[in-house]
Order: structure tokens, then C-alpha cells, then sequence
């Protein structure tokens, strides 16, 4: 049982570019989405959009790579790229953002910080 168990974290589900999806959709593994869909996405690990893809509802992962196109909220609990065909139209909550010429974002993004840091200044 812990063999496939720790298979989980690698395995990908991947939906295809002529597949559309009208509800939610959660996995506890990787998932890649190059199709539509119409709902909110729940994933416990990495999550590829791929530049096919389009993605309506709020979104939530550990990672993103995105090149699609989404129109929704995104929560991101470690980091969010954003590739250059990336098309952004929402919120955002990360904890690091990478944007890259030629991605377009519109909306409010907000960054989680996991602790703060202290200056300390020489007298």
C-alpha cells in the first residue's frame, strides 16, 4: 500500500485539449488540463495549464505552470508561473510569482510570505 501510495505524488492525470469539463474537478496527485474546463479545480499537487487549455472558476494547488487561458481566482500555496502565453483574468495568492514577457494579468495579486524577516542594521 505505501508503494502506490507514494506513486500518487508522481503520477499526472492528464486532460486532453479536445476534452471539456462542465463541474469541479479535484485530484490528490499532478494534473495537467490542455481541455476546457467550466468549474472550480482542487489539486493537492502541480497543476499545468497548458496553452490549449481554458480554465473558468477558482483554482487551487500547491504549484502552476500556466500558458492557457483563466478566468477565475487562483490560490497557490507555494509558487505561480505565469508563461508568455499565459492570459491571467482574476486574483491571485501566491507565495511567489514569476511572470514572463508577454503574459497578460489583470486583477489583484496577493503574496503569502511563510514568515518575515528581520533587517538588522549595524551602529
Amino acid at each position: 500500500m505505501a508503494l502506490k501510495k507514494d506513486s500518487l505524488a508522481e503520477d499526472v492525470s492528464i486532460i486532453s485539449s479536445g476534452v471539456k469539463i462542465e463541474g469541479n474537478l479535484s485530484s490528490e496527485g499532478n494534473v495537467r488540463v490542455d481541455g476546457i474546463v467550466n468549474g472550480n479545480i482542487s489539486v493537492n499537487g502541480n497543476l499545468t495549464i497548458g496553452d490549449t487549455s481554458e480554465l473558468n472558476g477558482e483554482i487551487a494547488a500547491k504549484n502552476i505552470t500556466m500558458s492557457g487561458k483563466v478566468f477565475g481566482k487562483i490560490n497557490v500555496s507555494e509558487k505561480l508561473r505565469l508563461e508568455s502565453k499565459a492570459v491571467l483574468k482574476g486574483d491571485l495568492v501566491a507565495k511567489y510569482l514569476v511572470i514572463e514577457e508577454g503574459a497578460i494579468f489583470e486583477g489583484f495579486s496577493s503574496m503569502e510570505k511563510s514568515h518575515t524577516s528581520t533587517i538588522h542594521k549595524n551602529e
